[in-house]
């Protein structure tokens, strides 16, 4: 999976800035933007639906001339890795002890420092005010010291960022002018799959360039994010073109394009767009305040799985499962627990953990809402006054106490009490059994058995009685993350 639009040169002719976010590789290209022959603007204002059997050119005559291609400035670091050093600078095991008896030596072997050069990169870009608001990725515009936009029939202007939201990969910018630029809106209705779409953008820095396709698929989620919820189009996108718009056939906006998937590098038919109503939401808070405000409940969820389902009694997957509370939160002065399972939130019903976090974070902050939940198999509805999402992970609010020596070889599980007293710490598991098909491994805490704690070895017994003719329901840490599985029916 790659970033696209964010590509790199320096004098040195070499690539320098490359993009990595979870399941996304980022890569540069060394090319800036070269324009090619303009086309006459056209006031936005509307423009009648086209027939795509008859070409796209009304479409590219209306929505060109408020696209611009981006060229980002920033100054590089300077280089700290010399001949023979690891990445991030680090010593080969082999040759610390010598640098740690001989460190005048240490500078001699890193050789010069390379000073900081200027870079650039370049993406896209598109208008959507008259008085110069501008739409593009955070990433395409993250660290930049100029921003300077380019469009098709030769205007240059630079841009300020008013904001941007790392969350949602979207950035807005001003350009100061006098001018009453073109611009473009966003569509109020909701893409379908297999509505035609058309591209535009600044694929390898060759400046305004229109491709075409159709939604492939809606709801993707590349890992990139909390708030993940893509288009997937087929229209050839490439490096360059992010921050630059999906068109429908009515010339809105239906979304930003932001990554690709590609094993090249190139277009392979499976590009990604953020969604216009997700755009335009972000766009109207950064306006305001500069930055997004969001709801915050103030839970670690996982999503509903059909075993998860089957423990907790539930007739259908749906729903998110709380695993841990976070101390101070709004969850957990409402009374929410662990292995409480969220099924409503605001009214609107909750289908899995990325749903939970769209809907809290779409709530203003100092708002009341019904949540409603399953505990111990029955529903019930909780009362949250939301708050504001930190901009720091809190601290998580669970505690425990560690239970005896104890044997869970039966399940293919042994056990000791954990250091900090809170759980049993795994130290063994059966390769073949069901336990290390859940992913369960050695160094895990136990903390929870069918939704019992486990502070002694009567606990633990009684835990596993309870579970007898049913999945066990374990709730196991690793690390500072916490998770629901379950392990294989108990015998009767």
């Amino acid at each position: 999976m790659k970033l696209f639009a964010k590509s790199s040169s320096k004098s040195t002719g070499r690539t320098i800035l490359s993009l990595v976010a979870a399941g996304l590789l980022g890569s540069s290209i060394l090319t800036t933007g070269v324009m090619v022959a303009s086309v006459t603007p056209v006031a936005a204002a509307t423009i009648a639906a086209i027939d795509p059997t008859k070409g796209f050119s009304k479409l590219v005559e209306y929505a060109m001339p408020a696209v611009a291609s981006v060229e980002v400035q920033f100054e590089e670091a300077a280089a700290e890795n010399g001949p023979g050093m690891g990445e991030g600078g680090e010593v080969p095991p082999q040759l610390k002890e010598f640098f740690e008896k001989f460190p005048q030596f240490r500078d001699r072997f890193n050789g010069p420092q390379v000073p900081s050069q200027r870079g650039m990169a370049v993406g896209s870009a598109f208008v959507i005010s008259a008085d110069g608001y501008v739409v593009t990725n955070n990433h395409v515009i993250s660290k930049a010291d100029k921003v300077k936009l380019r469009f098709q029939n030769g205007d240059e202007y630079e841009a300020k960022v008013i904001g941007a939201d790392a969350k949602t990969d979207v950035a807005l910018l001003k350009i100061d002018t006098t001018k009453t630029l073109p611009f473009v809106t966003f569509a109020s209705a909701d893409s379908k799959v297999g509505d035609w779409v058309m591209a535009v953008g600044n694929p390898f820095g060759l400046g305004g360039t229109v491709t075409a396709g159709i939604v492939s698929a809606r709801g993707r989620d590349l890992g990139a994010g909390p708030y993940d919820d893509y288009l997937q189009i087929d229209a050839s996108i490439n490096k360059g073109n992010s921050g630059g718009p999906a068109f429908n056939l009515e010339g809105e906006v239906v979304g930003v394009n932001t990554a690709i998937f590609s094993p090249s590098g190139g277009s392979v038919g499976i590009g990604f767009a953020i969604p216009a109503n997700i755009v335009s939401s972000v766009v109207k808070s950064l306006k305001t305040n500069g930055s997004v405000t969001r709801g915050w409940l103030g839970v670690q969820i996982q999503p509903v799985t059909v075993d998860l389902a089957e423990s907790l009694g539930l007739d259908k997957v749906q729903g998110a499962i709380i695993s841990d509370v976070t101390q101070d939160s709004p969850a957990l002065k409402s009374g929410l627990k662990q292995g409480d399972t969220i099924l409503k939130a605001n009214s609107e019903d909750i289908d899995d953990a990325k749903d939970l976090s769209r809907t809290v974070a779409g709530v203003k902050p100092g708002t009341e809402i019904q949540v409603e939940i399953i505990r111990d198999g029955k529903r019930q509805t909780i009362a949250v006054k939301i708050g504001t999402m930190p901009g720091e992970t809190p601290k998580l609010a669970s505690t425990g106490k560690g239970p005896e020596n104890l044997d869970l070889s039966s399940l293919g599980i042994k056990v000791v009490p954990a250091e900090d007293g809170a759980g049993l710490r795994v130290t063994e598991i059966d390769p073949k059994s069901d336990a290390a098909e859940t992913g369960l491994r050695p160094g895990d805490i136990i903390l929870e058995v069918a939704g019992q704690h486990v502070a002694s070895q009567d606990d633990l017994g009684k835990a596993m009685e309870k579970a007898k003719g049913k999945k066990v329901l374990m709730l196991v840490r690793t690390g500072d993350s916490q998770r629901f599985l379950t392990l294989p029916k108990m015998k009767s």
